[in-house]
């Protein structure tokens, strides 16, 4: 199965859900985008490590993994999501001690906030991108201008703890649902879409 290189085009704030966010990420030789729901916690240690002027006055969970891999000579080479399992992404970290490979399992949102601190490559298969990715037909010029914003400011305020309320998808027809994964992408809210298209994959 061949590997497709994602790039992070941003984080969408949820103005419907409370503490829900949508980690977006775009093919790199590509037009279709892959989103994640992730919790807040996860949303505000990525903005964090893309806004480089940021810095926490105490080291973040995903930053200590850091500083501790770097004490013992460890590195992540590479994140891959390798699986979607009922909505689910999982991912794994290609590491590298004393040119020894490991992969560890981790969930997609610490795989991602540690590939931003490593500067490592994010990959997925096409299978998964095929399956799961929304492909958008938009003007160039308008995509660029809305594209979702990284909300460092209110990710750094947000409570972590706050739930996350899911709206009920299950009693949808597949035509409904397809109407409404239309809708979402239209109004670009990424983070309705992906629940949308999660609940069209389970049929």
């Amino acid at each position: 199965m061949s590997l497709v290189r994602l790039n992070i085009k941003g984080i969408s704030y949820s103005q419907t859900q409370n503490g829900a966010y949508a980690l977006i990420l775009n093919e790199v030789d590509g037009d279709r985008k892959l989103p994640i729901v992730i919790g807040a916690f996860e949303a505000q240690s990525i903005a964090i490590a893309l806004e480089k002027e940021i810095r926490p006055p105490r080291p973040l969970t995903h930053d200590l993994f850091k500083n501790f891999s770097d004490r013992f000579d460890i590195t992540v080479k590479q994140v891959i999501i390798h699986k979607l399992v009922d909505g689910v992404f999982y991912s794994s970290l290609i590491c590298e001690r004393d040119k020894i490979e490991e992969i560890i399992d981790a969930r997609t949102s610490d795989a991602i906030a540690l590939a931003l601190r490593f500067q490592a490559p994010i990959f997925t298969y096409k299978n998964i991108l095929d399956k799961a990715g929304i492909y958008l037909k938009v003007n160039p010029e308008k995509d660029q201008e809305h594209q979702p914003d990284v909300l460092v400011e209110d990710l750094v305020t947000e409570d972590a703890e706050t739930p996350i309320h899911q709206e009920d998808y299950k009693g949808k027809t597949l035509e409904e649902l397809n109407r409404l994964l239309d809708e979402a992408v239209t109004n670009e809210d990424y983070e309705k879409a992906a629940k949308i298209r999660d609940e069209i994959s389970k049929r």
